[in-house]
């Protein structure tokens, strides 16, 4: 007998509810019906899983400001496969980013100083909070994945001598390949292995308000293929090297990356604050065999009501992993009730954390990104490979996996302005009908003949 678990949001008020098969709204027999049509015979992708990023200010303000019981009920909910909704990947920056209480690397010098040796490299400020938390979460969730980013190397090595604006020298190449050697052999120290990483955070934008670095195409393949690869060969370290990490309208800088130095490249990264998810399949295809992961999405402000920005997650979501995405990670695991702390100098910060820890009345709350990862994670594991869904309506978005233990998942978004009959079938059996409400969303588990 084939079994469900279902989980719906129809509003603000009503997200990630559980519901049983006999809860489900019956069809409306005035209205035509949407079929989803699911086939396991034809695969995609395997998944790595969803999840976001302890920066230094998520990881302060879960570890610092959360006494130690909400600590826990938060780690429990973000990461435990059972008891919360098992997030399975978390992309940790190299030294600050943006969303940091001061500007720092693992290798500061005084100015006019250099350190070509690394003498003074130390990942010291990552085991206050970043780490133990990290460790937390791996041990809640075995299965997760660590990525890692830098938004600058240290400012000796750039032509701005600064972390804030410039480019890596092309001197210092072989020195900056070792310093990524070394972040990814003191975390291995604590437990903790660097699944991938990528050369740097948003490689086209050199922001003036918080750590960057410029690093054109060219300068990103001589890197790759010259100088990490062979320092990551030399330490037979074997974490994956995702190129680009940045948004879907440049897609001409990941493949001229991956002709220039192909061998050396697992895969890309991307973001979306820029262009479409499709650019990802197109890159796919030029260079098949390359992974695809989505490392960066931040909700905020900018779409101010709750329907419109829980419906863009949702949508955004679905789109980037049927263009073959491994991963989807969306931005800061936390930040307070003014959407930081944010770098000094930064200025007012308008992003969403997946959860919001208000630093005054130390009050915890899951915001709608929460709930939205909730929606994908709960229902699609780690190694679940992604299978054809296809529906007969474009206002129904649908995407689909068959997970290790034979379980389907079924992620729906209805996108249209009306309430919608919807019935799904697998290899055209019927497996259930039911109304869909105008932007709502439903993750179904399918276990057929359990």
């Amino acid at each position: 007998m084939t079994t469900f678990k279902m989980y719906k949001s129809t509003g603000e008020e009503d997200l990630f509810v559980s519901l049983s098969s006999d809860q489900l709204q019956p069809l409306d027999a005035d209205k035509g019906t949407t079929t989803i049509h699911l086939d396991d015979q034809l695969t995609y992708q395997e998944m790595d899983g969803f999840g976001a990023s302890f920066t230094d200010s998520s990881a302060y303000l879960i570890n610092q400001i959360l006494n130690e019981e909400q600590r826990d009920e938060v780690m429990t909910r973000l990461f435990h496969p059972k008891k919360g909704i098992g997030l399975s990947v978390i992309r940790n920056p190299m030294g600050a980013s943006d969303y940091a209480r001061t500007v720092y690397s693992y290798n500061d010098m005084p100015e006019q100083q250099t350190d070509p040796e690394l003498t003074q490299f130390s990942i010291t400020h990552d085991e206050g909070d970043v780490i133990p938390l990290t460790q937390k979460a791996l041990a809640l969730n075995p299965e997760l994945k660590l990525f890692a980013s830098p938004w600058s190397a240290p400012g000796w090595m750039k032509t701005s001598g600064s972390m804030i604006t410039g480019q890596l020298k092309a001197e210092w190449y072989p020195v900056y390949a070792e310093y990524f050697v070394k972040y990814i052999q003191a975390y291995g120290k604590h437990g903790l292995p660097i699944y991938a990483i990528t050369p740097q955070n948003e490689a086209l934008y050199e922001p003036g308000h918080y750590p960057g670095m410029l690093m054109p195409a060219e300068a990103q393949a001589d890197f790759i293929k010259n100088h990490l690869k062979p320092a990551f060969v030399q330490n037979d370290i074997q974490t994956k090297i995702l190129c680009y990490d940045h948004n879907w309208d440049q897609p001409d800088y990941p493949l001229t990356v991956l002709e220039q130095a192909g061998e050396e490249v697992d895969g890309v990264a991307w973001h979306w604050y820029g262009g479409d998810a499709s650019a990802q399949t197109k890159v796919y295809e030029a260079f098949a065999g390359k992974e695809v992961h989505f490392t960066e999405g931040s909700g905020g402000e900018w779409i101010p009501p709750f329907e419109q920005a829980f419906s863009n997650v949702m949508r955004t979501g679905i789109q980037i992993l049927r263009n073959y995405s491994k991963s989807f990670v969306l931005w800061n695991m936390a930040l307070d009730e003014n959407n930081g702390p944010t770098v000094p100098g930064f200025g007012r910060s308008t992003c969403r954390g997946i959860i919001q820890v208000n630093q005054q009345t130390k009050e915890l709350t899951y915001t709608l990104d929460y709930y939205a990862l909730a929606h994908f994670s709960a229902v699609i594991r780690p190694k679940a490979v992604r299978i054809e869904s296809t529906s007969s309506d474009d206002g129904i978005c649908s995407v689909a996996f068959k997970n290790s233990d034979g379980s389907v998942a079924l992620v729906l978004f209805n996108d249209g302005e009306e309430t919608a009959n919807v019935q799904t079938k697998l290899r055209n059996e019927e497996l259930l009908c039911f109304e869909m409400e105008s932007k709502s969303v439903m993750s179904i588990l399918i276990h057929p003949n359990k």
